[in-house]
């Protein structure tokens, strides 16, 4: 958990590099074993989240193999193929944000979810473009904190008026508080219209569908995934019977950690993509046009 969000995702690729470097003294059969295993080994240490990996070690895999072929260097090329991907990535959730942006009332107040790295900033750059005045309300995500620790110190700093809540507080804080638009990326955006996000944006949808608070996901559909293929990793439970490293219970006590859950499409207002917002129920159509590689 050092990393987070589309962090893992420049990790997996400058962690390719680092294998790359590793074998750079073994044969040219063995070097490409060796990044084959690392690809592997990279893609699937999250289940959750394997299908993006799998796209992203598997074109630093390629770019290496033709490297090797060729007799250049495959840490180069990989680490180049890397950067090319955060551009792609920088660019294309800035077209995002614009569009999530032009959802949001003039003034008005909006409640996060966890940590969506880089559409938060590309959003709070967009809403100063907009000139629009808007508040954010953050749950903090326990228990590692990324909305506390990270979604509110970005928007923070960016100089919005933000609010922390702890996650058991979000019902309240809509009914009290005037809440807007909720928002939040996801790890998967299904074919189907079902999102997978950090735990707890499933509670949050349900809350949101109730109050009559519309719920918009940020991000790029993952193609051919669906509902059925997707697998919660759940977490060493000692994460939740700890915070700060102090025990929080008696021993013996035991605990349930899944790290996402799984948002049906009747939950989700919108899906706000580079193009376009989509309906969860026709995300097919985000297809239809030749679509830049993203990963």
């Amino acid at each position: 958990m050092v990393t987070q969000s589309a962090g893992p995702y420049t990790a997996a690729g400058m962690g390719m590099a680092l294998a790359a470097y590793q074998s750079k003294n073994l044969s040219k059969e063995e070097q490409i074993k060796f990044l084959e295993k690392a690809s592997y080994d990279i893609s699937t240490a999250r289940p959750t989240t394997i299908n993006r990996m799998k796209l992203i070690t598997e074109s630093c895999l390629e770019v290496a193999k033709q490297a090797i072929t060729e007799n250049k260097n495959p840490v180069e090329v990989i680490f180049q193929r890397t950067y090319d991907s955060l551009e792609r990535r920088y660019r294309r959730m800035s077209l995002v944000a614009k569009n999530l942006v032009s959802l949001f009332p003039n003034k008005g107040k909006v409640l996060t979810q966890c940590f969506g790295e880089t559409i938060v900033g590309c959003m709070g750059r967009e809403i100063k473009n907009q000139n629009k005045d808007i508040e954010f309300f953050c749950p903090e995500t326990r228990p590692y904190l990324q909305g506390a620790r990270l979604t509110a110190s970005v928007l923070k700093e960016q100089g919005f008026k933000t609010t922390v809540i702890t996650d058991n507080m979000v019902a309240w804080t809509i009914s009290q508080k005037n809440i807007d638009l909720f928002t939040s990326a996801a790890d998967t955006i299904c074919m189907d219209g079902y999102i997978v996000n950090k735990v707890g944006t499933l509670q949050i949808a349900i809350l949101c569908k109730h109050f009559g608070i519309p719920y918009f996901v940020t991000g790029i559909p993952d193609v051919d995934k669906l509902k059925k293929d997707i697998v919660i990793e759940e977490r060493n439970p000692n994460e939740v019977l700890e915070f700060n490293n102090l025990k929080n219970t008696l021993n013996g006590v035991e605990a349930y950690y899944p790290a996402f859950d799984i948002t049906p499409p009747y939950l989700i207002n919108g899906v706000v993509t580079d193009k376009k917002i989509f309906s969860p129920y026709n995300l097919d159509e985000y297809f239809k046009d030749k679509v830049e590689q993203y990963y």
